[in-house]
């Protein structure tokens, strides 16, 4: 028997430790949320079908109860050409040339809309977070690594799914090497996972990057030493990012975020000192935590459906 749709739409935001699922209705509200383990290490195949599984048993629940989806979205890490609904290459996943859509499609019969996992979540920012009425926007979550959502003229900008690796911007010459082949990326002097090393090389203790942002809130020296050097090397991304594309708003996500002005106060400091003829931007935390994902799918699932 086929669906009849409500409004609501499936959407699924893929990571590579968990996915996180739900049902989210015509006004953005999340109907019905489920968590599942993404089970990378079982293979690609078994990341493919648990997928496919979850999308099936949540349509299955929105019909039951009464708000049958009209389309499902699916947001997930790597190279995604999203017009194809193509998996380039999903390295968390261990996906390569993946046609997820088009297995979607055939499983659901219903229109399938595939993006990447930051992508969608400044799509969601911009649409229904921290850059609502913002035509130009750069979503930057910092997390394990770092990332960055072009919104340009109120679009996401994808160029063929290798657009926003803000992360791999060179702040460092000769720096430290990085695990994309290059040396002195960004994401490895400012990434969560940078800042609790660079803490743990000097003080001889590991700890966590929200640690290291206590310490700098108690005033430990070594703990503001590697604050100061991440919040320095994101200034100098910013600063080559702002000259070129210009945008009125950074929204700061991820991990690091939580750390609020702590982060946030001395960027908008160190980046203002750095420009000159340049506009100089509003830098504010994300609203939408990690449903900014979850919220990003089901709005390219809209939009892949015709929805307003």
């Amino acid at each position: 028997m086929a669906r009849r749709p409500t409004g609501s739409v499936v959407a699924l935001d893929v990571g590579g430790t968990r996915i996180k699922a739900g049902i989210v209705g015509p006004g953005h509200d999340v109907l019905l949320d489920r968590t599942r383990d993404t089970g990378a290490a079982e293979g690609a195949d078994a990341v493919a079908a648990r997928v496919l599984d979850l999308v099936t048993e949540l349509l299955d629940e929105a019909e039951a109860g009464g708000c049958a989806a009209g389309a499902v979205g699916v947001a997930l890490p790597g190279i995604v050409e999203e017009a194809a609904g193509r998996v380039v290459l999903s390295a968390n996943l261990g996906w390569r040339d993946l046609d997820l859509a088009a297995l979607l499609a055939k499983r659901t019969e219903l229109p399938i809309a595939i993006g990447h996992d930051v992508r969608a979540g400044g799509l969601a920012e911009s649409v229904l977070g921290a850059g609502r009425h913002c035509r130009d926007l750069l979503f930057l979550p910092i997390g394990t690594g770092i990332a960055g959502a072009m919104i340009l003229d109120g679009r996401p900008y994808a160029a063929g799914g290798y657009a926003g690796e803000i992360g791999h911007l060179r702040v460092e010459p000769d720096g430290r090497p990085c695990r994309c082949g290059g040396r002195g990326c960004l994401e490895r002097y400012a990434s969560a996972a940078a800042i609790a090393g660079a803490y743990a090389a000097r003080a001889g203790e590991p700890v966590t990057a929200a640690e290291v942002a206590a310490r700098v809130a108690a005033g430990d020296p070594v703990a503001v030493a590697v604050w100061g050097e991440a919040v320095e090397a994101l200034a100098v991304a910013l600063g080559a990012y702002y000259t070129v594309c210009a945008p009125e708003l950074v929204i700061v996500g991820g991990g690091l975020a939580g750390s609020g002005e702590l982060l946030l106060e001395p960027l908008r400091a160190s980046l203002s000192a750095r420009l000159t003829f340049q506009r100089v931007p509003r830098i504010v935390r994300a609203e939408l935590g990690d449903r900014a994902g979850l919220l990003g799918a089901a709005l390219l699932a809209r939009a892949g459906a015709g929805a307003p």
